[in-house]
């Protein structure tokens, strides 16, 4: 009498083992219309130091250390290059020059590296930003077999990771960029104007054409 019991209560072990690593792969559910994959910016800090002469200018020798050290980081654009540490105006002139030959130009300002310039020196950083979306592609779960109102799990992937990968100073992403807000009209209703300005092609008389003879 007991026994169809009995083997039911050792079938609902059986079924909950066979449930969690189903459950385990499931994705999570996103009814909303944000994705859960967003950018994520990561910086690293490359340092390089340079002795100056006595007058502050670079030697011969340090500017090719220096624009050795560039090509062995590969530096390209994007790269945001500041010097730390007192520097005279030569010197600083020195390693825009080598910049300009990678098409970029020094920064004002300089991040907080570990350690302390050496004396006599002057610290060169170069700041390298980039941006990616973790965890994409994800096809875990797909929006045609959601019955519960929730994104695919690959939501966002494409938008985001293009942005991650188009964005020309990823920090922007974090920071932004003050804009010119002041102009802001100026520059989008000029076009505007010009386009409203500009006479019709169909003004004026019709142009009289007449057949040669035969």
């Amino acid at each position: 009498m007991y026994k169809p019991l009995l083997k039911r209560a050792a079938a609902l072990p059986l079924l909950a083992v066979f449930i969690l690593p189903m459950a385990a792969c499931q994705a999570p559910i996103n009814r909303g219309m944000d994705s859960v994959h967003q950018p994520v910016v990561s910086r690293s800090d490359y340092v390089f130091d340079v002795y100056p002469t006595p007058g502050g200018d670079l030697p011969a020798s340090e500017r090719e250390r220096l624009d050795g050290w560039f090509t062995s980081i590969d530096l390209t654009y994007g790269d945001r290059v500041s010097i730390d540490g007192e520097s005279s105006t030569a010197a600083r002139a020195s390693v825009s020059q080598l910049l300009g030959n990678y098409g970029l130009l020094l920064s004002d300002t300089a991040p907080a590296t570990a350690g302390s310039v050496p004396g006599g020196a002057i610290r060169v950083i170069v700041s390298r930003s980039t941006a990616s979306v973790p965890g994409c592609p994800d096809w875990r779960s797909t929006q045609e077999g959601d019955l519960i109102g929730g994104t695919s799990s690959n939501y966002g992937c494409a938008t985001n990771g293009n942005l991650a990968a188009m964005i020309a100073n990823p920090q922007d992403l974090v920071l932004g960029q003050p804009g010119a807000i002041s102009r802001a009209p100026t520059a989008a209703t000029k076009a505007i104007k010009t386009y409203q300005d500009k006479a019709s092609t169909g003004a004026g008389d019709l142009k009289t054409l007449t057949g040669g003879s035969n």
